[in-house]
């Protein structure tokens, strides 16, 4: 084991204290866990927000396809996501105005019961995947700095997650977050050109790169199809995602919410094409690696130690705060969605709690179970869980806001159209070069106005309104707090 592993180890423990510190002076009911008190003030809103989504594949899902296919044109990937989040800073008055706890809450009050548990089931299905993916991402740092076996240090990771989700829920993790974000955006703004200055400098790193790939620093590479799609799934997972909207739904209130987007998508866009950078460093030093190495190999080779460490240990930090922000969406989704809903509603809040931490371990093992899979790219799993989660109820979630003829099928035909037609579309190899997500979404769109129409021409009654007189009555109550 080598320094940069210790300083990573000391930093992940360090998080964990201030996880413990805060859950035992924060945390004193559900919703304290769940959604931080309902607090959360912009500063710490664009953190959190920011954290949750700069994870593994915003630092090592990147550089590995900056490696990879995609080249230098990878840095659209968070781009993409920064413009995405700035998109839903239009929507984030109507999310807080909602006064909710989950996105599947939201799809019952207007669309019924069946489309409830059909975006509950979606949802959970795709924070197993992500949470996957962060724990895959976390696991092929330590492999690379510590040399250890892969299995053996997922398993570690798997599990210090896990615990550190358990411990205090959001209020901890929103705390924690801040220190993330600083450390993931300034110490890799700092450690980049750094690193690129290690191996021989900018025009030293393009003539190798090109040398083996001419097209590798190209910034369109990937195509403007998929940077249109990508900001495209970015702006539909977000305004659908659970591990996104919560941190929306725990703003102090909606001037808060819509301020906290902002900042967030521009910290996003700033941080944008530097893991990128990285991974062509790798790329043109590292001929015979795994793609997933590429940042870890280029920061313990070309960065002093105590530079590498702290790019290891922000990188460790961000994948596992996005790991614990998933995996807090999904105990609420579960807790609220399934057990509160359909099995216990009358639940006491001390029971949702102890409940809530339970289901943190059990989602947690199954997340293990899939980041086992070495055949499973860090960001083929996001992309692929993104999809599922937001084609569907994308039109129903976001016009069901502003769209008052909506009817209640029109809602369920949206979500089993948009659904049904992306998955048939990632199956067959997204022809013509269109994401499944753009296909699926539009097929979801045209399905929610189509039977809307069709019922509202025939007499059927539109759907109840997401956010009634008594969400804004709260909003009101709780602003003057």
């Amino acid at each position: 084991m080598n320094s940069t592993f210790y300083i990573v180890i000391a930093y992940m423990a360090t998080m964990i204290v201030i996880s413990l510190y805060v859950s035992f002076k924060k945390v004193k009911s559900s919703e304290d866990y769940h959604l931080a008190g309902r607090s959360l003030g912009p500063l710490m809103m664009a953190g959190t927000l920011a954290a949750a989504e700069i994870g593994g594949g915003s630092t090592i899902g990147v550089a590995s396809k900056a490696y990879g296919e995609w080249g230098l044109s990878a840095g659209w990937y968070v781009v993409c996501a920064g413009i995405g989040i700035f998109l839903v800073s239009f929507i984030a008055p109507f999310l807080r105005r909602s006064m909710a706890t989950t996105v599947p809450e939201i799809l019952a009050r207007r669309y019924g019961t069946p489309s409830h548990m059909i975006s509950t089931f979606l949802s959970l299905c795709t924070l197993f995947v992500a949470t996957a993916a962060q724990v895959k991402a976390t696991s092929s740092i330590i492999e690379t700095i510590s040399g250890g076996d892969f299995v053996t240090v997922t398993v570690m990771v798997a599990i210090v997650v896990t615990l550190y989700t358990m411990m205090g829920g959001l209020v901890s993790v929103a705390f924690t977050d801040i220190v993330h974000i600083c450390f993931i955006t300034v110490g890799m703004a700092i450690a980049m050109p750094i690193i690129v200055h290690g191996a021989g400098g900018w025009e030293h790193v393009v003539s190798l790169a090109e040398a083996r790939n001419p097209t590798q620093l190209e910034l369109t590479k990937v195509g403007w199809k998929t940077i249109g799609g990508l900001i495209l799934m970015y702006f539909m997972t977000f305004s659908t995602g659970q591990e996104a909207v919560q941190r929306y739904f725990a703003a102090r209130d909606i001037k808060t919410a819509r301020l906290g987007s902002f900042l967030c998508s521009l910290l996003m866009a700033l941080y944008g094409f530097i893991p990128a950078i990285i991974g062509i460093v790798a790329f043109a030093h590292f001929p015979d690696i795994k793609a997933n190495q590429a940042m870890p190999m280029a920061a313990m080779k070309f960065a002093p130690m105590l530079i590498a460490g702290l790019v290891m240990a922000s990188v460790v930090a961000a994948t596992m705060s996005s790991a614990s922000g998933n995996l807090i969406a999904s105990c609420t989704l579960f807790t609220k969605d399934v057990y509160q809903k359909y099995i216990n509603p009358n639940a006491s809040d001390r029971t949702i709690l102890l409940l809530s931490k339970a289901v943190v371990g059990v989602m947690g093992i199954a997340s293990l179970y899939i980041a086992l899979n070495p055949a499973i790219g860090i960001i083929d799993l996001l992309v692929f869980g993104f999809t599922m989660r937001s084609a569907g109820p994308f039109a129903a979630f976001l016009f069901g806001f502003i769209y008052k003829n909506a009817t209640k099928n029109g809602g369920l035909a949206a979500i089993i159209c948009g659904s049904v037609v992306a998955g048939i579309w990632q199956y067959l190899g997204e022809p013509y070069g269109l994401m499944s997500l753009v296909v699926g979404s539009a097929a979801s769109t045209v399905a929610f106005f189509a039977v809307s129409m069709i019922e509202r021409s025939m007499g059927v009654p539109a759907a109840p309104p997401a956010i009634s007189a008594e969400n804004v009555e709260q909003n009101r109550l709780s602003e003057l707090r």
